[in-house]
């Protein structure tokens, strides 16, 4: 995890809008995705992110520019997901992004040729950037954990394997969409305070959860172990996250076996993958407070100490279907960073499969909401309102919870002194109203 010639903060690119302040893809960004024309039945194929443009990895593919290495990665990324792509490891992903470096830079050779290969973010509609055939959830924040916990157990709010043990859930990999996502509210069961009997009926208590999502690239075989030295190793890049959360079944259920209906119904993923090589500038030491357990062997390593932890911005806003009708925009609601996670991604990727569980190209971690020490670095609405007791302020209306036709939306960035701000995109899904129930 090495900072190189394609983070200098000097480059430019032939493509004007990458040069923008404030722009999410710089030259120094590069990430991934899977794109076609709105509207159009062209296959899916990679796609990376530049300016306000999208470089077409089929078309680049085409004209035969780069050394044979790199020529079969862009086969990989012509394909209608990129998990052959992931599949290949770092050194293949490092090696593409600095000839696509190479290629985009103001002074590139071939920037005429590649004009045609360009496409309009805005004229282009993404899937799904892999085939997703496992997702599991983290609550790598400590804070999220404690808040929450105070609600459901007052006397014992955080439970004591939670600084040991990263812990996290199986989630269902087939209800994940990419943003833009729209989901109808669920339906399932609740059980009212002070009653003895469940209700069946649409949720009442929705939230969202403001997450990062981690792709994996190189796997491991089964019955084989992850050393915490190579866990980044194995990961191809980060996304954002929104968990979506029906509490009021959340509670309901979750004892004895964990979640179930309450998170299974929706969870959404921006189309941008940022590749670790281009996280590299924004690494920070990872240290736990000295009163604390301190990680097991297997969960240390020098190199997870001296930059195991991510600099990475967050924000949660919610636009509702008023603001929407009278042209306002989102709200934003909290913002908080990855820094703030307990369990670093090394220790998420080697406690996973310390077992010998075996992880594939394209499977998908959740982070856990990632909330801050302070409250307005809540990543949920089961904190921002404290269970749902205290109303947060819209035009014209309030929120205890989600209500159809809300849209929440989830950016992130990473920025620091003598290097180029780079940014993830968004995340966007919007709840429409239950189904009528036969």
């Amino acid at each position: 995890m090495t900072v190189n010639e394609t983070h200098d903060p000097s480059l430019r690119s032939w493509i004007d809008s990458a040069n923008l302040p404030g722009c999410d893809f710089p030259i120094q960004n590069l990430p991934f995705a899977e794109f076609r024309r709105a509207g159009s039945d062209e296959p899916y194929r990679g796609g990376v992110a530049i300016g306000d443009r999208i470089l077409d990895l089929a078309a680049l593919r085409s004209r035969s520019l780069f050394e044979p290495s790199a020529q079969d990665a862009l086969a990989a990324c012509s394909e209608p997901t990129l998990n052959r792509f992931m599949s290949m490891g770092r050194d293949a992903a490092s090696r593409l992004r600095g000839c696509l470096s190479a290629a985009l830079r103001s002074e590139a050779a071939c920037a005429a040729t590649l004009q045609a290969d360009l496409v309009a973010q805005a004229d282009a509609e993404f899937a799904l950037p892999a085939s997703i055939g496992d997702y599991t959830d983290f609550y790598s924040s400590i804070h999220h954990a404690t808040t929450v916990g105070r609600q459901l157990r007052p006397d014992n709010p955080l439970l004591p394997n939670y600084r040991w043990i990263p812990i996290a859930y199986h989630g269902r990999s087939s209800s994940i969409g990419v943003s833009g996502q729209q989901f109808h509210r669920p339906v399932g069961q609740r059980l009212p305070k002070g009653a003895l009997t469940p209700v069946f009926g649409p949720s009442r208590r929705l939230d969202f959860e403001l997450e990062v999502g981690i792709f994996i690239g190189a796997g491991n075989a089964i019955g084989t172990a992850i050393p915490i030295q190579d866990a980044e190793r194995h990961v191809f890049g980060l996304c954002l996250l929104n968990d979506w959360s029906a509490r009021d079944f959340q509670g309901w259920e979750y004892q004895p076996l964990g979640p179930f209906l309450g998170k299974n119904f929706a969870t959404t993923v921006s189309p941008w993958i940022v590749t670790m090589d281009a996280l590299a500038p924004f690494r920070l030491p990872f240290a736990r407070p000295s009163a604390d357990p301190q990680p097991l062997p297997y969960l240390d390593s020098p190199a997870v100490r001296a930059a195991g932890v991510l600099d990475m911005h967050l924000e949660v806003a919610l636009q509702s279907a008023h603001m929407r009708a009278h042209g306002l925009p989102p709200q934003r609601l909290a913002a908080s960073n990855f820094r703030h996670a307990y369990w670093t991604i090394a220790q998420m990727v080697t406690h996973h499969a310390v077992n010998g569980c075996n992880l594939r190209a394209g499977d998908l971690l959740g982070s856990g909401t990632l909330s801050g020490p302070l409250p307005t670095e809540a990543g949920s609405l089961l904190e921002l309102t404290a269970g749902g007791t205290q109303e947060i302020a819209l035009p014209a209306e309030t929120r205890r919870f989600l209500e159809d036709g809300d849209c929440v939306v989830l950016r992130a960035w990473c920025e620091r002194a003598g290097h180029v701000r780079i940014g993830f995109g968004t995340a966007s899904g919007t709840v429409l109203p239950a189904r009528e129930l036969d």
